[in-house]
C-alpha cells in the first residue's frame, strides 16, 4: 500500500513539474530557447505542440540563421499533426522566400503531398486537386532527377483519375435526370450536357484508364441515340447520323467492349430512321 502511495506521489511531482515547464516555456521571452523547444518537441513526435511553438518564432527569427529552418520545420510539424492547409501553405512559403534553399527540394514535394492529402471525395470541389497536380508538376520540372519521381508521377495519375471521375460523376447524372427539364431554365437538356461533359473529360484526360473511357464514349453514344429519339421531326436524320458517327468512333476505340452488341443496336435503329427519312431533306441545324 505504502508502495502505491509513493509510486502516486512520483507521478504527481512529475506531472506538476511538466506542467510548470511548459507553462514556463509558454511565459519565456527568450525565443531561442522556446526554438530550440520546439526542435526538442519535433523530434519527440510532439507536433502539435512543436508546431504551436515554431509559429510564435517565426517572426522573431526572421533574418536570423535559424529563420529558414524554423519556417521549413514549422512546415513540417504541422504535415506531421495533419494539419495539411497550414502544413502547405508554410511550405510554400519557404520556396517562395528561399527558392535556393537548403530544404526547397522537399518543401516542393512536401507541399504537392499535403495538397493532395486534402483532396476531397470526387463529387465535391476539386481545387485542392488542381493545386495538388499543379505543385507536383512544378516539382517534376525543378527536379526532373528526383529519386522520388515514380511516386509523385503516380500521385498525379490517381488525382487526374479523381478529376475524372468527378466528370463522369456529372455526365452521368445528366444522363440519369433525362428528360426531366427543371434544370434547364436555360434551354437545352440533359442529354445535350451528358454528351458535352463527357466529351471534354475524353478531351481533357487523355491518360484516363481505359475502363473509365469507355464508360465515358459508350455514355456519349446513350446520350445521342436519346437525344435524337426526343428530338422534333426536322432534327432527327441530323442526330440519328450523328449516332452512326458516334457508333464508329466507339467501335474503333473499343472493338473488344463489352457494349458493342448495345452499340449495334443503337447503330441499326439509326440506319433504319435516316434511309427512311433523309430522303424527305427535313435536315436543319
Amino acid at each position: 500500500m505504502k508502495n502505491k502511495f509513493y509510486l502516486l506521489i512520483v507521478l504527481l511531482s512529475l506531472f506538476l513539474g511538466s506542467c510548470a515547464k511548459w507553462t514556463a516555456l509558454q511565459n519565456t521571452r527568450d525565443y531561442e530557447y522556446k526554438y530550440e523547444a520546439a526542435k526538442s518537441l519535433y523530434a519527440e513526435g510532439k507536433y502539435g505542440q512543436a508546431s504551436m511553438y515554431f509559429a510564435e518564432v517565426l517572426a522573431i527569427m526572421k533574418g536570423t540563421a535559424n529563420a529558414e529552418e524554423s519556417l521549413y520545420l514549422a512546415g513540417m510539424s504541422n504535415f506531421r499533426n495533419k494539419d495539411y492547409d497550414a502544413a502547405s501553405q508554410y511550405f510554400k512559403k519557404y520556396y517562395q522566400v528561399y527558392p535556393k534553399g537548403l530544404y526547397v527540394e522537399y518543401a516542393r514535394y512536401y507541399c504537392g503531398l499535403s495538397l493532395y492529402n486534402m483532396t476531397p471525395d470526387p463529387r465535391l470541389d476539386q481545387q485542392s486537386t488542381f493545386e495538388a497536380i499543379k505543385e507536383f508538376q512544378e516539382f517534376l520540372d525543378y527536379y526532373p532527377y528526383t529519386s522520388i519521381k515514380e511516386s509523385t508521377q503516380e500521385m498525379i495519375y490517381a488525382l487526374q483519375d479523381k478529376l475524372v471521375e468527378k466528370e463522369y460523376l456529372s455526365a452521368k447524372l445528366y444522363y440519369d435526370l433525362g428528360t426531366y427539364t427543371m434544370n434547364c431554365a436555360y434551354g437545352g437538356s440533359n442529354y445535350e450536357a451528358c454528351v458535352v461533359t463527357a466529351q471534354n473529360a475524353l478531351r481533357d484526360f487523355p491518360f484516363a484508364k481505359p475502363e473509365r473511357r469507355e464508360e465515358l464514349s459508350i455514355m456519349v453514344l446513350r446520350a445521342k441515340y436519346l437525344l435524337a429519339e426526343q428530338s422534333i421531326d426536322i432534327k432527327r436524320v441530323l442526330r440519328y447520323r450523328d449516332c452512326i458517327d458516334e457508333y464508329y468512333s466507339f467501335v474503333n476505340d473499343f472493338p473488344e467492349s463489352r457494349y458493342v452488341k448495345e452499340a449495334e443496336k443503337i447503330m441499326s435503329k439509326s440506319t433504319d430512321y435516316v434511309t427512311k427519312h433523309a430522303s424527305k431533306d427535313e435536315v436543319v441545324e
